[in-house]
C-alpha cells in the first residue's frame, strides 16, 4: 500500500512538538505501530527528531522526579538535619534553645507513672533554665547535653546528666523519679527504651573519655556531643561499641537456653559474647557456644541486631545456630554459667507467657521464663517458636 493518511495514523507518537510532550508525559511506554519508511523523506527527520527529545524527556523526568522524592522524604531530611547539628557548634547551640530534654541523674532516667504507665518526660528548654535557675546553675549548663535524635518536625532531642543535683529536690519538683535503666528499659514504651539506651551510652562515653589516652589532656566535646578532641594532639575521639553476638542454639527440635547467677530468678536467656578481634560473626557464635557449653556448631545465620547498653554500649547481633541432635549434650563452663539446658517447644511456649512475677511458685521455686520483648532475645526466641510451629502445621 503507498504511503498515505491512513498509515501515518497508525503511528503511536504524532508528528506535532505538543502532540510529542503530551505522549512523553504519559507513563507507559513509547510504542510504534508503523515505520519511518511510510514516511516523506522531510518528515523521517522530524519523526526522529520528536522520538528522541521524547526519551530524552522520559529519562530526564524519571530522574527528577527520583530525587525530587528523595530529597523530600521526611527520614533523608532528618538525617541530614542532624548531621548539620553535629557538624555545625553555632547550629546545635541554637538548636537546645528549641529542643526538648532528657533528663539522667548519674546515668539513671527520669521517669514518670501516670496511671499503671510509665512514660519518659521530655522537658522544653524553658523548663531546663528554670529547673537550673531554681538551683542557681548557669544556663551554660544545656551546653553539656547530647544529641540523641530529633523528630520528624525536625525538633531536636537531647540528654543532659544532672548528677551534680540534688536527687530528692528534682524527683519532687517535676514529681517523678529518676530509674535504674535496667529496669527503665523494660517499663517504657519501645520508642522511649531506645532513646534512654542510646543516651545513657552517649553520657558514659563522655564521662569515660574526658582525657587522651596519648597525652592525657583534657579532651573537649563538641556541642552535638558526637565526638571529642585532644587540642593538644589533634586526636578526634569518636563513641564507640563494641560487637556481641547472642545466638538461639537448636538441635533441630530444642532450643538451648541458660543462665547466669546474676540473672533474675527463674529467667533463661540465649547465648551471648563479646567479639574477638580478628573474629568474623560466625567465627564467634561458634567459640562462644564450645566455650560455654561443650557443643559444635554446624551452620548459623543472622535474624536481626540491637543497640545494648550493657556493660557500656554494645552492638548484639543476632543469629540463630544448629547443632547436630545427635551430639547435642551439654558440658557448661560453671564459671560463666549457672545452668544451661534443652527447652522442648511447649515449654517455651508457656514460658513467654510468664514475666518475673507470674514465675515464682507456691514454694519459693520459679518457673522458667524469658526476656520482655524489648530485647533481642526475645526475639530469636519466638522466631524459633514461629519455625517449629510451621514445621508442625
Amino acid at each position: 500500500m503507498a504511503p498515505g493518511g491512513a498509515e501515518r495514523s497508525r503511528l503511536a507518537v504524532p508528528l506535532g512538538g505538543a502532540g510529542a510532550a503530551g505522549s512523553a508525559r504519559g507513563s507507559g511506554p513509547l510504542v510504534l505501530r508503523g515505520h519511518r519508511s511510510f514516511l516523506p523523506h522531510g518528515a523521517q527527520y522530524s519523526y526522529l527528531w520528536v522520538l528522541v527529545m521524547a526519551v530524552v524527556y522520559q529519562a530526564v523526568y524519571r530522574r527528577t522526579a527520583s530525587l525530587f522524592c528523595r530529597l523530600h522524604s521526611t527520614y533523608v531530611r532528618k538525617m541530614r538535619y542532624l548531621n548539620e547539628l553535629k557538624e555545625d557548634d553555632t547550629l546545635c547551640r541554637q538548636a537546645q534553645n528549641s529542643g526538648t530534654f532528657f533528663l539522667f541523674h548519674n546515668l539513671s532516667p527520669f521517669l514518670q507513672k501516670v496511671g499503671k504507665k510509665y512514660l519518659v518526660p521530655q522537658l522544653s528548654a524553658a523548663e531546663m533554665k528554670r529547673i537550673l535557675k531554681k538551683f542557681r546553675e548557669t544556663e551554660q549548663q544545656i551546653e553539656k547535653s547530647v544529641l540523641i535524635g530529633c523528630s520528624d518536625e525536625h525538633v531536636p532531642h537531647f540528654a543532659l546528666d544532672l548528677g551534680a543535683l540534688d536527687k530528692s529536690v528534682i524527683e519532687s519538683e517535676l514529681k517523678g523519679s529518676f530509674t535504674d535503666l535496667r529496669k527503665a528499659l523494660f517499663i517504657v514504651d519501645g520508642k522511649d527504651s531506645s532513646l534512654m539506651a542510646s543516651a545513657q551510652s552517649l553520657l558514659r562515653w563522655h564521662d569515660s573519655h574526658q582525657y587522651c589516652s596519648k597525652t592525657g589532656q583534657p579532651t573537649q566535646k563538641n556541642m552535638a556531643g558526637s565526638k571529642r578532641v585532644c587540642h593538644a594532639s589533634g586526636i578526634t575521639y569518636y563513641p564507640q561499641m563494641s560487637p556481641v553476638v547472642i545466638t538461639l542454639v537448636s538441635d533441630g527440635s530444642r532450643c538451648l537456653l541458660t543462665r547466669q547467677p546474676s540473672f533474675p530468678k527463674g529467667m533463661y536467656t540465649a547465648l551471648s559474647g563479646f567479639c574477638d578481634i580478628g573474629e568474623n560473626v560466625e567465627e564467634a557464635v561458634q567459640r562462644e557456644v564450645a566455650e560455654e557449653v561443650g557443643l559444635e556448631v554446624e551452620s548459623v545465620w543472622y535474624s536481626a541486631s540491637q543497640h545494648w547498653p550493657f556493660p557500656s554500649s554494645s552492638l548484639m547481633i543476632a543469629c540463630h545456630s544448629l547443632v547436630r541432635a545427635q551430639e547435642a549434650e551439654i558440658s557448661m563452663d560453671s564459671l560463666e554459667l549457672e545452668e544451661a539446658r534443652w527447652f522442648g517447644l511447649e515449654e517455651v511456649v508457656e514460658g513467654l507467657k510468664r514475666d518475673h512475677g507470674s514465675s515464682k511458685q507456691d514454694n519459693g521455686s520459679f518457673l522458667p521464663w524469658f526476656p520482655p520483648k524489648q530485647a533481642i532475645a526475645h526475639q530469636l526466641i519466638c522466631e524459633w517458636v514461629q519455625q517449629q510451629t510451621s514445621q508442625l502445621a
